[in-house]
C-alpha cells in the first residue's frame, strides 16, 4: 500500500475496513474518462461507475452521483431529490472529496456530503469505480456501492432515445452474427477478418459501434494491425458481449 498514491491508500483502507472484496488496482495508462476506462479493462462503458459532482446551492455540500458510464446524468432530477444545484469546480472537487477530477472515488471522501446511485449500474453483475487516482480502479458490484456508500438507488439520467423496431431488429441480428463469429476467432492465426458486420452507427453513450462494437480508434487501427493485434481486439469485442449480451452466446 505504501506504494500507491495517497489518493489509493484511502480508498483502499475504506474498501478494507468494509471487508470489500476486491482491492484498488493502478492501470499502465489514465481512466479519467469512463471509455478510458472501459478500454483498459476490456468491459463496456456502462461498466464504468463514473462519479459526478454537484454543488447543492443552499448549503454547498458536494453532492455526488454515481451513474453508468453509458448515461448522461438528468441535473433536474437530481435536484428534484437533494435541492437546488450549482456547478463543482476543480478546486471544490479537491476541497470536499480529497481527489482531483478524473479520480473522485465513490468512498473515502474528505468531507461528508450526499450521494445518490444510478439505478442503471444494476444493469450489469459487474463495474468498476475510480479509486482515488486516475490510474486507480476498484472492481465491485453495483449493491456494492449501497453498501459501502449507505446511500439511495434512484432514477438520475436522462433517458435514452427510443430506436424504432427496424433498428431494434438490426442492432440485435448484428449483435446475434458478431457473437457467432467471434467463438471461431481463437482457431484462427491469419487472415483475421472484420468484425464489422454492416451496422456502422457510433452510439454516442457508450462510445463503440453499434455493430461491430469496436471504439471508433479501434476502427481507425484495424487496417494497421496485424494478425495479433487484431485478435487482440477481436478478445475485447468478446468480453464487451459476454459483459452486456451474454445471451448472444447461448
Amino acid at each position: 500500500m505504501i506504494e500507491l498514491p495517497e489518493g489509493v491508500q484511502r480508498v483502499a483502507a475504506a474498501l478494507q475496513e468494509k471487508n470489500h472484496p476486491h482491492s484498488p488496482v493502478m492501470l499502465d495508462g489514465a481512466a479519467r474518462t469512463a471509455q478510458q476506462a472501459a478500454d483498459a479493462l476490456g468491459v463496456a462503458v456502462g461498466q464504468i461507475a463514473k462519479s459526478i459532482i454537484f454543488k447543492r446551492i443552499e448549503d454547498d455540500v458536494a453532492v455526488l452521483v454515481v451513474t453508468s458510464g453509458d448515461r448522461r446524468v438528468d441535473e433536474a432530477k437530481v435536484a428534484a431529490l437533494v435541492g437546488p444545484l450549482g456547478r463543482a469546480n476543480a478546486a471544490f472537487v479537491k476541497e470536499r472529496t480529497g481527489f482531483s477530477i478524473g479520480g473522485v472515488s465513490p468512498v473515502a471522501h474528505a468531507m461528508p456530503g450526499v450521494t445518490l446511485i444510478d439505478r442503471e449500474l444494476f444493469r450489469f453483475d459487474e463495474v468498476w469505480a475510480a479509486a482515488g487516482h486516475p490510474h486507480g480502479v476498484f472492481k465491485l458490484h453495483p449493491q456494492h456501492l449501497v453498501v459501502l456508500t449507505g446511500a439511495p438507488v434512484a432514477d438520475v439520467v436522462e433517458v435514452p432515445e427510443e430506436e424504432d423496431a427496424l433498428d431494434t431488429m438490426a442492432r440485435e441480428n448484428a449483435i446475434k452474427t458478431l457473437a457467432a463469429r467471434a467463438l471461431s476467432i481463437s482457431a484462427l492465426a491469419e487472415n483475421v477478418p472484420s468484425p464489422c458486420v454492416n451496422v456502422c452507427r457510433m452510439d454516442t453513450g457508450s462510445g463503440l459501434c453499434e455493430g461491430c462494437f469496436r471504439t471508433i480508434d479501434e476502427i481507425r487501427e484495424w487496417g494497421r494491425s496485424d494478425d495479433a493485434a487484431k485478435k487482440a481486439m477481436w478478445g475485447h469485442i468478446t468480453e464487451r458481449l459476454r459483459q452486456t449480451h451474454p445471451g448472444a452466446f447461448a
